[in-house]
């Protein structure tokens, strides 16, 4: 009979410490719910700040490029070291770019740019990298050797067909303005990188080209500075 008392006593102490003397109190995990959802809203959800139930309101920021004429436009600096200049002018009037017809060139080019006041092509895109490899319909032969560390620079008097498209490469900046705010901070590695390609100085003065002036040496035909190893019969 003792021993039942002092169950039942144990259990009514329990009940009233989780309960608490007023009766209205609530475990903590459910405040804190409480509180949580309290906070977020539907609008809060995603990017756009509006009803996620309703399309007739929500539209999205409309994407504007610069209207500044060719000749009077401020450069923008490049993302990152060496990437393509964006075009920091209206292009509306100067694409598409056809086989007839190039309306970048005529102001672009090196011996018109300076009266132009636009920046001139770069000697790299009066280059020809690609090597002109022997097929007769039945045999194909390679130009150059790849595991000699070959390769074909030619220096053309014509833009480079290869970069005659200019809009696959440089394109306008839009003026949108941005859900998210870009924090993207790019590190040249040249002095003036921002606004200057570093590919003139390698291409034309330290890339290896075949033939009489090439610079490549014994070893580098050996591969001697590769962290592979040589390339004598696959044995690295």
């Amino acid at each position: 009979m003792k021993m039942i008392s002092k169950m039942t006593l144990g259990l009514l102490t329990a009940t009233l410490l989780m309960t608490g003397c007023g009766g209205d109190a609530k475990p903590e995990t459910v405040q804190s719910e409480e509180k949580a959802v309290a906070s977020v809203s539907e609008e809060s959800l995603g990017l756009r700040k509006t009803d996620i139930y309703q399309e007739d309101d929500t539209t999205a920021a409309k994407t504007e490029y610069r209207m500044a004429q060719a000749g009077s436009s401020t450069k923008i600096k490049r993302a990152y070291q060496d990437a393509p200049p964006m075009i920091p002018h209206d292009v509306s009037d100067f694409l598409p770019i056809t086989r007839e017809n190039n309306m970048c060139v005529s102001c672009h080019a090196p011996d018109i740019a300076p009266a132009m006041g636009a920046t001139p092509i770069p000697p790299s895109h009066f280059l020809d990298m690609r090597p002109r490899h022997i097929c007769d319909g039945v045999k194909f032969k390679k130009r150059i050797d790849n595991m000699k560390n070959e390769t074909s620079v030619k220096r053309l008097t014509h833009l480079s067909q290869a970069r005659y498209n200019c809009s696959q490469c440089h394109a306008p900046q839009s003026q949108g303005n941005l859900s998210v705010e870009n924090l993207f901070e790019a590190n040249f590695t040249k002095k003036g990188g921002e606004y200057k390609s570093s590919w003139d100085e390698v291409v034309l003065d330290d890339l290896d080209t075949v033939g009489k002036d090439s610079r490549i040496t014994s070893d580098d035909m050996d591969n001697s500075d590769s962290a592979a190893g040589h390339l004598d019969g696959g044995s690295h």
